[in-house]
This record gives C-alpha cells, structure tokens and sequence, in this order.
C-alpha cells in the first residue's frame, strides 16, 4: 500500500531547490555544533540565507529539544516567528519518529523560501513509509499520533523515498 491511500492528503515533492548549500555539524542535547545558517555573503532573499540544516545522532532524543530550539531561534531571526508554535510542534514529530523508528540518525532540514512558506525536510535512513497505528487499543495510546498532527496542521506534507531512505517533510504559509 502506498502513502497516498493511506494518507490521502498528503503529497510528494523533490525538493530539490531546497537541496543546496553546505551541510552543517552535528546536534547533541546540548545544544552545542553548528547548524544555523546566518547572514552573510548570501544575498538576502536567497534559500542559502534562511536556511537551518542540522544532522542528528541515531536514538538521540535528547537533541530534539535542541532541534525546536534552534528552529524557534531561526524562525524569529528570518521574521516569521508566528509560524515557530506549529513548526515546532510538527518538526518534533518528523524527528522523534526518524530517531525512534530507525537505526540511523537524521537529517533535518528548514527553509523558508522568498514566498515566506517553510518547508521543513527530515530525512532518515529506513526506506519503510510511515503509518497509522492499527492495533485495538491504539485509542488509548500515549504516542502514534504525530502524522496526524501533522496532517491536521500542515498546508502540505508527503512523504519521499530515496535510495538511502526516505524523506518525510511538511511545509506551512504564513497566516
């Protein structure tokens, strides 16, 4: 079964413009490595000047906090804080399901392009597509229900495979 009858709203995309610039350090719980990119010698309007890339350790829950953190920072310096609440939310789910569900770590990726929509990326390393909780009690659960926050909240989601894994990414317009 693929991710369109499953999930009948979300949609894929490549992404590819969002693709370029230089890959940054690692995140730990600490908070501490690089990952946003400021202003500079990029001029401003462009993908390379509103962009965070950071790369996450294999089961590091720890740094999801610092992922919300520094997306929150990113979000108020690029002057769209009012779309930190949701962003926040929703990229917290794409990571913890990336850290939870596979064996590799992640790739996280925030862009807000010059329509001042973002479109946040998380890729990891399992090429299984994401799903619904199934079992009986699944009401009474305490987790499995990210992937419909996300496709409650997001403007547009989807999920992308590649040959090393998958992509999972939503995108949000200003209000």
């Amino acid at each position: 079964m693929d991710g369109q009858s499953r999930f009948p709203r979300q949609r894929t995309s490549s992404g590819d413009a969002y693709r370029s610039g230089a890959a940054q350090g690692p995140v730990n719980g600490t908070g501490t490595g690089t990952g946003t990119t400021l202003p500079g010698a990029s001029a401003p309007g462009c993908a390379l000047h509103r962009r965070l890339h950071l790369m996450l350790d294999p089961a590091d829950l720890v740094a999801v906090g610092a992922v919300r953190h520094r997306l929150r920072t990113a979000l108020s310096h690029w002057g769209v804080p009012e779309l930190s609440d949701t962003a926040e939310l929703l990229s917290s789910e794409l990571v913890t399901n990336a850290l939870l569900h596979t064996t590799k770590g992640a790739v996280f990726d925030a862009v807000l392009g010059s329509d001042s929509r973002l479109r946040v990326e998380v890729q990891d390393g399992a090429s299984r597509l994401p799903g619904r909780r199934r079992d009986p009690e699944a009401e009474y659960a305490t987790s499995g229900r990210g992937l419909l926050l996300v496709e409650a909240l997001a403007d547009s989601w989807g999920v992308q495979l590649r040959g090393d894994g998958k992509v999972t990414w939503f995108e949000l317009a200003l209000p």
